[in-house]
């Protein structure tokens, strides 16, 4: 690993909450720029610094630290300048030039040991000594445990999190069992846990690593979408791992089990392992679609059909046989699912469904999984639609989503009709069923053939196999869908076919490439010009959206970022930006919130919406307003409604969203949709994939690559089967054999 040795000349930026600095730094005779987190750093400090030369697409050459040891000066005029540096809080450069005037070259030694001493300057008392020894030793403390952890290559900001948690018994708490960092320090996995451990000596064999070892395997698993993970994956991918006999790994999961950390069962014969959180969600789900389900309903004095024949005349439409059974079953069954691919009428329906119901004096709620999704609801029905969480006002607490299902107000509500379901993972799916009450209706809209959620689980899959809760397909297409090639080749792709391409006044298009720089200029060059061209109505940035299967390489959503922030908003002297990590954020740029926070406040700028709130959500997308360079904090409006103030410690919630992964885009609709097409995985490039691309797409669809990769993705069916046992659990709920009195498993390992 590449190491220099100097002093830092002068810091560019600096977070005091994460310790991330930017700085100028001497390595003998050359000036450097260094990025990466060095607690406590100021101007002349002297360090010796490991990490890696990166270049960045701006700023150029760059040493990205790894770790850091820091110097200490030797001469009198080092330390002087060490102290007036401001690291110690109650010395400034007056108060430093006594102290190193009287104690010389023992200056670093009175204050390790003998601090009080400095009471032996004039100008400093008890209360100043008390603020110096505090500051000095806090900063001695976070040396000592970075000195101890960085051997085991843990981050400096992974070492902050550590003495944020545990203070000066840090190091003490780790050696006694290192283990409990995976449990609770956020970034800090099994394998580093691991190296500690066994630098401490710690056995091989030992309980704590083992079982430990089998929750970062399972969570691991469960992090690309399953609920369990199968018993002999577990076993032999921990006899892989942990380099031990199978009878040990067989003995742990027995182990934890008996403690209620990890629970065995059996799904379809197969014998799996669950971490006790999905289990308990699986359960939870199950208990309540049975209760919903099979609810006693006041009778509706309302003829079904008479006023579906109403709506009818209202909205001068004609229903199909599919469109009609799902209206009246949504009135005949306390929970129904209602699924179909584009144009095939879903919005229709939900509007006729609450017409009914609202006209019979019946309280309706609308939500979706995600803020862009509700908004789209909204928009299409005509009323107010929420997220899911702010429905259900779910708490945020830290760094994680904060499902606190006993504290879950039951909604006031007679129906509850709930959109884009195929992106509900299943503990959302636990946290909305628990606060429905006896007696209310679910309807469950989406299109199964959407991608799954980004969470664990498979529910809306689960569900409509389960073959238990009334499912409704619909497949007849809107006389007015049929004349978008966008509709009509959804459905192709999902059928296998190829899609109409190239017919002229339509609005699915093909531009051929075979080289990735092909494909990158050409998308460069459809955005910038042919497409504005195209239609003189469409904003570069507001309409026109880059859609990519996969975030690294030419074509992933880094360097399309970069590429396109460079051509949509270049730099200016009158604009303000921010340099944060490897992120240039400017006054003008298209950005996405990436995690729920539902404790950021926003102001409303419309009537719209209320003077002011909180939260905003995995995958909002916004503009940066302003950039305010003297605190480091950025103004973003969402939705030409709501302004939220980042400060720069929340800046790691964004990214650029001029091109985005086709995941990150579900539930969203945009006006264009341009997507570079292209051979990559087989379980990432397939039917799905594309269909759930092009389904984004309002007005215009651009594929640009190869033909042969738009084949192999309609031909390749393939997609990462998940691991879930809802659908088992429904299908025995249903026939009384999986759940007891109180909800619970009766095959408890």
């Amino acid at each position: 690993m590449p190491e220099i040795e100097g002093s830092v000349e002068s810091i560019i930026y600096k977070n005091d909450d994460n310790g991330y600095v930017v700085a100028q730094f001497k390595d003998k005779n050359e000036s450097i720029t260094i990025v990466g987190t060095i607690p406590y750093i100021t101007q002349g400090h002297g360090f010796k610094l490991k990490g890696s030369w990166v270049k960045h697409p701006q700023f150029g050459k760059q040493f990205k630290v790894e770790s850091s040891e820091e110097i200490r000066p030797l001469t009198t005029v080092g330390i002087e300048k060490y102290l007036a540096s401001g690291v110690i809080s109650g010395i400034g450069p007056v108060t430093a030039k006594k102290i190193v005037e009287h104690f010389g070259e023992e200056t670093l030694e009175i204050l390790d040991f003998h601090i009080e001493r400095l009471k032996e300057i004039e100008g400093i008392g008890e209360k100043k000594i008390a603020l110096i020894c505090n500051s000095y030793s806090k900063q001695r403390e976070v040396k000592n445990i970075m000195v101890f952890l960085q051997t085991y290559e843990v981050s400096a900001n992974q070492c902050l999190k550590i003495f944020k948690k545990y203070g000066e018994n840090s190091i003490t708490t780790v050696k006694a069992n290192p283990y409990i960092l995976c449990e609770e320090i956020s970034g800090i996995g099994f394998k580093t846990a691991d190296k500690i451990a066994r630098n401490l000596g710690i056995d091989e064999n030992s309980p704590y690593r083992i079982q430990s070892g089998l929750n970062y395997i399972i969570n691991e698993y469960c992090s690309i979408g399953n609920t369990y993970m199968p018993m002999d994956k577990l076993i032999d991918e921990g006899i892989n791992i942990l380099s031990v006999k199978r009878e040990e790994i067989e003995e742990n999961i027995l182990n934890s089990a008996s403690n209620l950390k990890l629970k065995v069962d059996i799904i379809n014969e197969l014998k799996c392992v669950y971490t006790m959180p999905y289990y308990y969600c699986e359960l939870g789900v199950t208990k309540n679609l049975y209760y919903l389900a099979n609810s006693s309903f006041d009778d509706m004095l309302v003829n079904i059909k008479e006023e579906v024949e109403e709506f009818e005349k209202i909205k001068k439409i004609k229903f199909a046989t599919s469109q009609k059974e799902a209206i009246i079953g949504a009135f005949q069954n306390g929970i129904e699912v209602i699924t179909g691919g584009p144009g095939t009428g879903k919005t229709t329906i939900i509007n006729a469904i609450t017409y009914i119901y609202e006209k019979a004096g019946y309280v309706v709620y609308m939500a979706a999984p995600t803020g862009r999704a509700a908004k789209r609801m909204s928009e299409a029905t005509g009323r107010e639609a929420k997220t899911i969480h702010r429905l259900l006002e779910l708490g945020y607490h830290g760094e994680e989503d904060n499902f606190q299902g006993e504290d879950i107000t039951p909604l006031e509500c007679n129906v509850l009709i709930v959109d884009e379901a195929s992106m509900i993972d299943i503990m959302l799916m636990n946290s909305l069923l628990k606060a429905l009450a006896m007696g209310t209706r679910l309807i469950i809209v989406g299109d199964v053939d959407q991608l799954p959620s980004v969470g664990p689980g498979n529910v809306l899959k689960d569900i409509i196999e389960s073959g238990y809760i009334k499912v409704v397909k619909l497949q007849d297409i809107f006389r007015q869908a049929k004349e978008s090639l966008i509709v009509l080749n959804a459905h192709k792709i999902n059928n296998g076919q190829m899609p109409i391409l190239n017919e002229r006044d339509k609005d699915f298009f093909f531009i051929k490439g075979e080289q990735s720089d092909v494909i990158l200029n050409t998308l460069l060059e459809l955005i910038d010009k042919r497409l504005p061209a195209f239609n003189k109505g469409w904003d570069k940035l507001k309409h026109l959206q880059v859609l990519t299967p996969m975030r690294k390489g030419i074509l992933g959503v880094f360097n399309l970022n970069n590429k396109l922030q460079e051509l949509l908003n270049p730099k200016e002297q009158s604009k303000n930006e921010i340099h944060y990590r490897d992120v240039i954020f400017r006054e003008g740029d298209k950005v996405m919130q990436t995690k729920n926070n539902y404790s950021l406040v926003w102001m409303g700028i419309s009537d719209r919406v209320e003077r002011e709130g909180t939260g905003v959500f995995n995958g909002d997308v916004g503009y940066i307003e302003k950039v305010d360079k003297e605190d480091s904090s950025i103004s973003i409006i969402y939705d030409d409604e709501r302004r939220v103030i980042y400060e720069n410690v929340l800046l790691d919630e964004l990214e650029l969203a001029y091109a985005i992964t086709i995941h990150k885009s579900q539930g969203s609709e945009f006006p264009v949709v341009i997507m570079p097409v292209f051979m990559g995985p087989p379980l990432l490039m397939n039917r799905n994939l594309l269909y759930t691309a092009i389904t984004r797409a309002k007005e215009m669809v651009v594929l640009i690559g190869s033909s042969k990769a738009i084949n192999y993705m309609i031909n390749n069916k393939e997609r990462f089967e998940r691991y879930s046992g809802l659908g088992f659990r429904i299908s025995g709920v249903m026939g009384g054999d999986l759940l007891g009195d109180d909800g619970r498993g009766k095959k408890e390992a």
